[in-house]
């Protein structure tokens, strides 16, 4: 035994030099514990299957609803282990699952799933759909605050000043229960995936605040706060849809899209932050000072902010705009609004913001028939392009091809040799005759074949007299 312990390690020191193998160890080592910490993350998800509608019912679930094919939804998985090793580390009550909704197309369809992935928060008989960016700390905080209460109790100065601070807005309905308490209740069940609402009693409030009546709804953001007010507002709903974003904000791809769900138009000042200049920022401080100082005048039909780079504008437009410039867009139906001469003033701004509100500005594109034919062929135009900027030799394999394959059979189609239809002609001619008919013309042929027989005799007969002494 000794000596095959002494043979196996200088076996070992052979293969093996001291440095080499510890190495080696230590390679061995951080591959076990990765492999064993990857299985651990994976198994934060699980895998769900059309039993999960009788299961999930006293659990709350967060489940990613995809397709084997989809490469968005390849993209997310990684980010999708993420969130479920995040919310299991913190102690959250809510369950992280996956489902294939191409192999449980019925369960994905109870669930109202239409594309891939989509991502849905299951509590009770309630679902929510997720459309934020899909990074882990989004999915995580729409996690959180959509499985808790829909409306979260702010008991103190303290805890009120601590909220204040971790959110940029903040709902807040004070008083007593009453008729306003349930319809706010409501919209918080509803809207919670988009913002937090809370509830305080008025002596929780800041002593600088003083609330003319009972109960009230109100909204803290812009370093102020709006009450609000249900003959100038409309409907609780429509009004807190329309105020859960701050006054200016940056605007993205996303943000965009979200606005576009409280109807207001939005104006946007085009800079590039990348290479900002005077003229950008002389814009951009124009702009949220009107947002600021004219609130009371354009907050319920304008959401101000800007944007970085003139891109993202170009393709929704199907045209481009300068940088930097002011542009007011309609998201409801795709019109959009340009100055008829650079903004010089807040004066000038405010005129145009004015013009678009009372429709006295001019409007561009829109929704009609020929602007979705532009649509159409601005995309292809759009998709072509990106392909051959992303990849030549692919472009002209895709495009190329097609191109080649149709030139080939129109050249074909174009120069083939027709066939001598007579004896088409004919039959057709004779299925369209009577009996009579086809027997009168068989007799005219046979006349015929006959005279021509004749005449070859008569020839054959008068030969030449030089022929026949030849004969």
């Amino acid at each position: 035994m000794r000596t095959a312990a002494r043979f196996s390690r200088c076996i070992s020191c052979l293969l093996f030099p001291s440095g080499a193998m510890a190495e080696v160890r230590c390679s061995l080592v951080c591959g076990v514990a990765a492999l064993l910490l990857s299985s651990a993350v994976f198994a934060f998800v699980e895998d769900l299957d059309d039993t999960f509608k009788d299961t999930r019912v006293n659990d709350v679930w967060l489940v990613d609803f995809y397709a084997p094919w989809c490469g968005y939804c390849k993209k997310l998985e990684p980010v999708w282990h993420e969130v479920g090793a995040e919310l299991r580390s913190s102690g959250s009550p809510v369950r992280v699952g996956k489902m294939d909704a191409t192999a449980y197309s019925g369960m994905a369809s109870e669930f109202g799933v239409r594309g891939y992935p989509t991502i849905k928060l299951l509590k009770g008989d309630l679902a929510y759909n997720y459309k934020g960016p899909r990074t882990k700390d989004d999915i995580v905080e729409f996690a959180n605050r959509v499985a808790g209460p829909a409306v979260r109790a702010l008991p103190s100065k303290q805890m009120f000043e601590h909220m204040m601070k971790r959110h940029d807005v903040l709902f807040v309905y004070v008083g007593a229960d009453s008729p306003l308490k349930e319809k706010y209740n409501e919209v918080a069940t509803e809207l919670i995936v988009y913002t937090y609402f809370f509830s305080a009693s008025e002596e929780v409030l800041p002593e600088t605040i003083s609330l003319p009546e009972l109960p009230a709804v109100m909204v803290f953001k812009d370093g102020g706060f709006f009450t609000y007010d249900e003959y100038e507002d409309g409907s609780l709903s429509s009004w807190v849809n329309k105020e859960r974003f701050q006054g200016y904000l940056q605007i993205d791809g996303f943000t965009l899209y979200e606005l576009g769900e409280t109807g207001k138009l939005v104006a946007i000042a085009v800079i590039d932050e990348k290479d900002p200049t005077e003229e950008s920022s002389r814009l951009k401080t124009m702009i949220q000072g009107v947002a600021r100082d004219y609130r009371e005048q354009f907050n319920r039909d304008f959401q101000f902010g800007h944007m970085d780079g003139n891109d993202y504008i170009n393709s929704l437009i199907m045209s481009e705009v300068a940088v930097p410039s002011f542009i007011i867009l309609n998201t409801s139906n795709e019109q959009y609004f340009l100055p008829s001469e650079p903004v010089q003033t807040t004066e000038q701004l405010v005129h145009f913001i004015t013009g678009v509100l009372n429709g006295s500005a001019q409007a561009y594109g829109g929704d009609g028939f020929i602007q979705k034919i532009k649509r159409v062929a601005f995309d292809a135009k759009s998709t072509i392009m990106s392909v051959f900027r992303s990849s030549p030799l692919l472009g002209c394999f895709l495009f190329g091809l097609p191109l080649g394959v149709i030139s080939l059979m129109c050249y074909g189609i174009c120069t083939a040799e027709t066939d001598d239809g007579s004896e088409d002609m004919d039959a057709l001619k004779r299925e369209g005759l009577t009996d009579e008919e086809e027997e009168f013309e068989e007799e005219e042929e046979e006349q015929r074949r006959l005279a021509e027989g004749a005449e070859d005799e008569d020839d054959v007969g008068e030969k030449d007299p030089e022929e026949k002494k030849t004969d």
